[in-house]
């Protein structure tokens, strides 16, 4: 594994499509409280979900964050190139009796177990062994009887009692790809990551990979969960809200307002620089403390951003 640094933070898009407004938030507020710090910062491409990559996705992003000055340290990582490592990280838990068969389809699962925040949290059907007549259809890491405790870095201090509030989760999809949260610790971890900037729409997966962190004997990084990119109709900006692609041939205006949104109130001259002084202005004057809770999109950038 490499040496961890001082500071090493990342960006981690999924290639589902091009990056767009709520995107560069993410990908400036881990890349500035990486430079801030005199730290690196790597880009990672999570395809591990196969069905949902779009074509041309991954060289799109890539041309979209060198034309916004978002220059990055090392190669490029990619998880559908990682399943070797997945694998050995789910035998594992397998070996230490912390992963366990299910034979439950989804709607079992909505059918029989409680609302929670990543989802229907698992009843625990084939928690002690498969039902007779059932076969395995995915892999769930067994959830500890513990509390979660991490601090935010914006959020403050955070509690989450794993059984009831996430429960038994998957780490070994049915249809037989890793799951999402398997396929971040691992990458984290191999990669020396030391802090974790992201969007706060993934806050309720901190717990989650904290515990598989813990089952793992791998290092749990800080956190700091940004404020979400919305529409003033109070939906987050996607791809599915039909938020559409940044303008790589005037990325000033767009990297203004991502700071704006960000709380660090970059003065208006720079909507006209090229994008190394805008970066290097908000590098010098990083204050994460200014972070707001929640923001709206500022309506100039929602027209430029947001498809009708």
């Amino acid at each position: 594994m490499p040496q961890y640094t001082a500071y090493l933070g990342r960006f981690a898009p999924s290639p589902t499509g091009p990056l767009h407004f709520g995107s560069l938030v993410a990908a400036v507020g881990s890349w500035l409280d990486a430079r801030a710090q005199g730290g690196q910062w790597a880009v990672r491409i999570d395809d591990v979900d196969r069905g949902r990559v779009a074509r041309g996705a991954c060289d799109d992003i890539l041309r979209t964050l060198e034309a916004f000055g978002l220059d990055w340290d090392g190669e490029i990582a990619y998880q559908s190139q990682r399943d070797p490592s997945y694998e050995q990280a789910l035998e594992a838990l397998r070996a230490a009796d912390r992963a366990f068969p299910c034979g439950c389809t989804r709607r079992e699962v909505q059918a029989s177990g409680q609302a929670g925040p990543l989802g229907f949290i698992y009843p625990g059907t084939c928690r002690e062994g498969l039902p007779p007549g059932r076969e395995a259809r995915s892999w769930r890491l067994r959830a500890h009887s513990g509390t979660i405790r991490f601090r935010d870095r914006a959020r403050g201090q955070q509690l989450i009692h794993l059984p009831d509030e996430v429960g038994d989760f998957i780490i070994r999809r049915g249809d037989g790809l890793f799951a999402y949260h398997l396929a971040m610790v691992v990458d984290d971890a191999e990669l020396g990551v030391t802090d974790v900037v992201r969007g706060g729409d993934l806050l309720p997966c901190t717990a989650p990979q904290i515990a598989l962190q813990q089952a793992l004997g791998a290092a749990t990084p800080r956190y700091m969960h940004l404020p979400v990119a919305i529409n003033d109709q109070g939906r987050k900006l996607s791809k599915q809200t039909k938020a559409v692609a940044l303008d790589r041939s005037d990325p000033a205006p767009a990297l203004h307002d991502a700071l704006t949104f960000l709380g660090q109130h970059p003065p208006t001259w720079l909507r006209r620089e090229v994008p190394a002084q805008v970066l290097a202005w908000a590098v010098d004057q990083w204050q994460p403390e200014r972070l707001p809770a929640a923001a709206t999109v500022p309506a100039p950038v929602e027209l430029r951003s947001v498809a009708d």
